[in-house]
């Protein structure tokens, strides 16, 4: 058990420290989100949008953004030739579960920052129940590290990785994702945590099932 934390705890470590190094991952997710953001504004330009709108267009930045920058998780292993010595000085669950790591903390800066921006951007959107939204974030954010990171790992070694990631992750992640984007409309409105209850009932049971089949993927 403490090897494999301390297996973990390393891989992590050494994908942070990689990233900042190179920032392609972060470099990558951020542009998206300011260009993204910039069209956005245009389009909408003094127009009111529905909070319904404002929360999906929301979620299907960070989404998009997601997929440019994920995938490289186990794809830059596979680039760098060092797959198997992972294999080599770590257990497989050790190597998904520093991955995992990795993407859950790489998401979650992308989310304070999509969120900053989008509060500081979009006029309208303005935060009303912020117990719902911070869980709404945290759920989210762990739900699409755990799907984009088994899902990457799947695609690591096909020649044509950059089309199969986008296509294999929207039908896994769509369940997720109109979740998120009823919770945050929620968050939005100014609900009630328990009106707020279901979304976050199914989130839970999202992120349950999609690691227990990582973990008989990975075992």
């Amino acid at each position: 058990m403490n090897t494999s934390l301390t297996s973990t705890t390393t891989i992590l470590q050494k994908d942070l420290l990689s990233e900042l190094r190179t920032r392609y991952a972060l470099n990558a997710l951020v542009m998206f989100v300011i260009t993204t953001l910039s069209i956005i504004l245009f389009a909408i330009g003094y127009e009111t949008v529905s909070p319904e709108i404002l929360s999906g267009v929301f979620w299907v930045i960070i989404f998009f953004s997601a997929m440019s920058g994920l995938s490289r998780t186990f794809v830059s292993e596979e680039d760098r030739g060092t797959t198997m010595t992972l294999h080599l000085i770590a257990q497989p669950l050790a190597v998904y579960f520093g991955k995992l790591l990795y993407n859950a903390v790489l998401l979650l800066v992308l989310n304070i920052f999509t969120t900053v921006l989008y509060l500081i951007f979009i006029a309208n959107f303005s935060i009303k129940s912020y117990e719902i939204f911070i869980l709404t974030i945290f759920l989210g954010t762990l739900g699409l590290a755990s799907a984009s990171t088994i899902i990457a790992a799947i695609i690591a070694k096909a020649n044509t990785r950059g089309t199969l990631y986008p296509v294999l992750s929207f039908p896994i992640l769509l369940p997720l994702l109109l979740t998120v984007i009823n919770a945050t409309k929620l968050a939005v409105e100014g609900a009630t945590f328990s009106e707020s209850l279901s979304e976050f009932q199914v989130l839970t049971s999202y992120l349950i099932v999609i690691n227990v089949i990582s973990y008989l993927l990975f075992d």
